[in-house]
């Protein structure tokens, strides 16, 4: 018994080793890379055993090993080691020699060889397997004949394709599922393969019209996508299509009806562009939308989930819907979000949370499903659940949902957390009164831990919020201060520093922030410091109470290592010094009523104001190309006078700083990250649109141009020759350029210029023209009309007919040499040119619309009220913009969600022609019977316009129209 008990234990040690012996010599390393049989492959040594194929005997009796062969050359051709034309020829030469041999595989292999090397060998060589590949076509084994099929329409042309049509023809209709398949997709490759074969294919629609009725749902899937290809062009045709298959329920494969429901939708989007849809869809008194709409939703009661998630996509999709033509669609994805498959749920969710953008309410009754999705195992399906739940809960419920999603952050990663980050920036939009709440959630989650995506998605979104939501500006400053004490981030210190100098100074206590500021100077690195540094400069400045205190902080960064942070500081204390010695400041008695206490503010003269506040009239950016302009002008180097602020040209908004000064909910994020230096979007260069008028002699006298219009188009872009006009606006003069494009290929174009008639105009007259001559096929040369202003006539808009003049000299499309008899003379007219007002007012925003405002003062101003015939709010603010043809300021140009009745408000600016003068407007816009969605029954407009000169206020509210 002792002996067991001592050898007990020892025998299952020595299982245990042996055991964890046998696991480690069959262990798998799981870090090593994978590595590829094919990774080692030489071209020479390929060729080499490519040889076989010239082998009978080889090929009959190892098929495999040519299998190999054909494998590896394809992984040659697919890597980048392409073979010389002599070695392709050679190999293909061999290749076709393996049509002896009967072994399937080996066949399939040369079938995608042939098709793999066909676009890149000699096109002789490839035609002499054009026989082989028609004999497997019409033999008895429907593998080689499908496949042979596929292999032939790779390398016929449009003169080949008759002599195998009839071929063709027969597969379509062949009783074999794969050998009809294989003509269907063969004709859709011929179809956009040239106009020719296009033109044979067409030939087959009825063949195509008899596959649909195949008992393979592979087929009907393949002859319904060739229908639609080819009656993709015409619209009659199409709406035939859908309604010949909706009705007839002949189709059986849910594939060839994920087709049709599609071709329905977008039957019904074109229905909608055209504008025979208005109001709902269930209620539309047009045909092809009753049925369109019907067959959709009779699509959701199929027996195949595929139909049935497709109908109900389409349904959600459909342009312009009413809530009750959804209902059907959003009760059917509410039960998908129930289904045990993980890939069902999450589309489904992807779709309500796409409808939840315009119509939360509708998906609002899904909100106890899309909470169950919370805890669902699949992270991305949990993400999305919380985003759509933040657009349809109620003011109420946030409370709730916050405290689930807590729990649900921090058990995801990083990617997922930004995505709902930004879900609650827009709810905090749409319930402002819950900012504090939202906004302490997120800094909560700037404590924990987190990478630097992360933390900046929540730093951008409260900044976007305080932008927003101005309430939210005190609470969320204390926010960001507790999150610089303890930030590992560099670039988000440096930006909410820059933030608490913007608005600090203008909260109800100002000194509150000075702590946490003077903090990061004693303890942060040089950039952090340099950045603490401004923001305590700008308290002081707007501050005179705390000039002295400050001063005594910044004083001590007079000897900071840093040179930028020393610079700086001693910047600072040199122009408050100044400022305190001219404005020093006298606190009020201790006993002083709070309405006898003056404003904490700047005198008007302070000179830390002047220096440490004030900014530049424009941007670096602005500057740059200011000065580009500048020297790209005619004459202005040689100007003896002095380049200053005031002489430079005017230089409007990028389109990219147009959006930006416009932003929408989603994109108030993203354009905070970009103003930080974020973006990954690469800067564009601006190319000055007058530069073309500068190259020409001619006009060199006209000086510097004041702005360019974006082209306007005088003809459609089909049409014989395309016109379009850009309108360079000069101090006395308007330079019209005109590009015309040749699209007539026996055609050269001389002397080519734009008659514009000046008839009835009293304002402008066509003062010269400069032709242009040789407009080849396809190119696009400028001509020119100089309209000369009468500065005494009142400006407003001029309608003028144009016509296009020009030589036409027939020429040899290949050669270009000109033939037959000389050129003749020919007209071609235009759409009529408008030069509106708004064409004379550059775009040009200001940094602070309030402070300009006011400095402008009323002297100028010109109040106007319109009614306007507007349905939407959207629509309303858009045609405002574009008829003052002025550059929307403080993001006016997008509506704030939920703002129910309340008039919206724009603010514009830009600079007049004449004197560059700047111009300002106020516009509240209010609809009339205001229902959801900023709609209602028209729109009342009332403007208010500054600047210097009345009569150019009141000229720029008559744009108005």
């Amino acid at each position: 018994m002792g002996d067991n008990g001592e050898n007990g234990p020892m025998g299952v040690s020595s299982m245990l080793k042996e055991v964890q012996d046998l696991a480690e010599k069959f262990k798998v390393e799981e870090e090593e890379p994978y590595i590829s049989p094919y990774a080692q492959l030489e071209k020479a040594t390929v060729l080499q055993e490519a040889r076989i194929f010239h082998d009978p005997t080889a090929v009959r009796e190892n098929p495999r090993k040519c299998c190999t062969v054909i494998a590896q050359l394809l992984h040659l051709q697919n890597t980048g080691q392409y073979l010389s034309s002599t070695e392709a020829t050679d190999v293909f030469f061999g290749v076709t020699k393996l049509f002896m041999s009967d072994d399937a595989s080996l066949r399939r292999m040369v079938y995608l060889f042939i098709k793999d090397v066909a676009e890149t060998c000699n096109p002789d060589d490839v035609i002499i397997v054009t026989s082989c590949l028609t004999k497997d076509m019409t033999c008895d084994v429907d593998l080689y004949r499908g496949n042979a099929l596929r292999v032939l329409v790779r390398i016929v042309d449009a003169a080949m394709l008759g002599a195998i049509e009839r071929y063709v023809k027969q597969a379509i209709v062949d009783s074999s599922g794969q050998v009809s398949s294989s003509a269907l997709v063969s004709a859709s490759h011929l179809f956009v393969s040239s106009p020719e074969c296009a033109a044979v294919v067409r030939r087959w629609i009825s063949e195509a019209t008899e596959a649909t009725s195949s008992p393979n749902e592979m087929v009907q899937f393949h002859a319904m996508q060739l229908l639609y290809q080819i009656k993709s062009n015409d619209r009659l045709g199409v709406s035939r299509l859908v309604t010949q298959y909706s009705q007839r329920n002949t189709l059986r494969s849910p594939l060839a009806l994920v087709l049709l429901v599609r071709y329905t939708l977008k039957l019904l989007y074109d229905e909608h562009a055209e504008g025979r849809i208005s109001g709902s869809y269930q209620e539309s008194t047009s045909p092809v939308v009753k049925a369109g709409f019907q067959f959709l939703e009779a699509s959701l009661r199929h027996k195949s989930e595929l139909v049935v998630f497709e109908a109900a996509r389409s349904l959600c999709n459909l342009p312009g819907a009413e809530p009750q033509d959804l209902n059907s669609s959003i009760s059917v994805l509410q039960l998908f979000l129930s289904s045990p498959k993980p890939t069902v749920r999450f589309a489904s969710i992807r779709v309500l949370a796409h409808v939840a953008n315009s119509l939360p309410r509708v998906v609002a009754k899904c909100n106890e499903d899309l909470e169950a999705l919370i805890g669902d195992a699949s992270r991305n399906i949990a993400t999305v659940a919380i985003t759509t739940l933040l657009k349809t809960g109620s003011e109420n419920s946030i409370e709730r949902l916050l405290k689930q999603i807590s729990a649900f952050l921090t058990d995801i990663a990083d990617e997922y957390k930004i995505t709902i980050v930004k879900s609650l920036q827009k709810l905090c939009l749409t319930y402002p009164s819950k900012h504090r709440v939202l906004v302490g959630f997120l800094s909560n989650f700037l404590r924990e831990e987190g990478g630097f995506d992360f933390k900046r998605s929540i730093v951008s979104g409260i900044i976007a919020l305080i932008r927003a939501v101005p309430e939210s500006t005190e609470s969320s400053l204390l926010h960001l201060c507790e999150f610089i004490e303890d930030c590992e981030f560099t670039m988000l210190s440096t930006q909410i520093l820059h933030l608490l100098g913007e608005l600090g100074p203008s909260t109800s206590a100002p000194a509150r922030y000075i702590r946490f500021i003077y903090n990061r100077v004693i303890l942060e690195n040089s950039a952090v410091r340099a950045a603490a540094v401004t923001a305590l400069s700008k308290f002081a400045a707007s501050c005179p109470s705390l000039r002295n205190s400050i001063m005594a902080l910044l004083k001590r960064s007079l000897v900071d290592e840093d040179d930028e942070t020393r610079d700086r500081a001693a910047i600072a204390v040199a122009t408050l010094e100044d400022a305190m010695a001219k404005f020093p400041y006298v606190a009020p008695p201790d006993d002083a009523e709070a309405e006898e206490i003056p404003p904490d503010k700047p005198a008007p003269e302070d000179p830390a104001s002047v220096v440490l506040l004030d900014g530049l009239p424009m941007s670096f950016d602005k500057l740059e190309r200011s000065m580009k302009a500048y020297m790209g002008a005619p004459l202005s180097m040689e100007s003896s006078d002095p380049i200053t602020i005031s002489t430079l040209p005017i230089v409007e908004d990028t389109p990219a700083q147009m959006k930006k000064a416009a932003p929408g909910v989603d994109d108030l994020v993203d354009d905070m990250e970009e103003v930080n230096g974020v973006s990954n979007a690469a800067p564009q260069e601006v190319v000055d649109p007058a530069a073309v008028v500068y190259e020409i002699p001619e006009l060199s006298h006209l000086g510097r141009a004041f702005r360019s219009s974006l082209p306007v188009p005088l003809t459609e872009s089909e049409t014989e020759y395309v016109v379009q006009c850009t309108k360079h606006i000069f101090q006395k003069n308007v330079v019209l350029q005109f590009s015309v494009q040749n699209t007539i290929e026996n055609q050269r174009l001389d002397n080519v210029t734009v008659v514009v008639d000046d008839s009835e105009s009293e304002t402008f007259k066509a003062s010269g023209e400069i032709p242009c001559s040789g407009i080849k096929y396809g190119e696009i040369k400028n001509c020119f009309t100089v309209m000369e202003r009468n500065d005494e006539a009142p400006l407003s808009p001029s309608s003028f007919s144009c016509e296009l003049r020009f030589t036409v000299v027939e020429v040899d499309p290949a050669t270009g040499e000109e033939e037959g008899a000389p050129g003749f003379e020919d007209e071609f007219p235009l759409e009529e040119l408008e030069i509106t007002t708004s064409d004379f007012i550059a775009k040009v925003s200001v940094p602070d619309f309030r402070k300009a405002w006011e400095t402008l003062g009323n002297a100028g101003e010109v109040l106007e009220k319109f009614a306007l015939q507007f349905k939407k709010l959207d629509d309303a603010v858009t045609a405002v913009i574009d008829f003052l043809g002025m550059q929307p300021c403080d993001g006016t140009a997008a509506i704030k969600p939920n703002l129910g009745n309340k008039p919206h408000m724009l603010h514009l600016s830009g600079v007049y022609v004449t004197g560059q003068q700047q111009v300002l407007a106020r516009a509240q816009i209010a609809m009339q019977g205001a229902g959801e969605n900023n709609t209602g029954t028209g729109v009342v407009l009332k403007i208010a316009v500054r600047s210097e000169d009345e009569a150019v206020s009141r000229m720029v509210a008559d744009c108005i129209r």
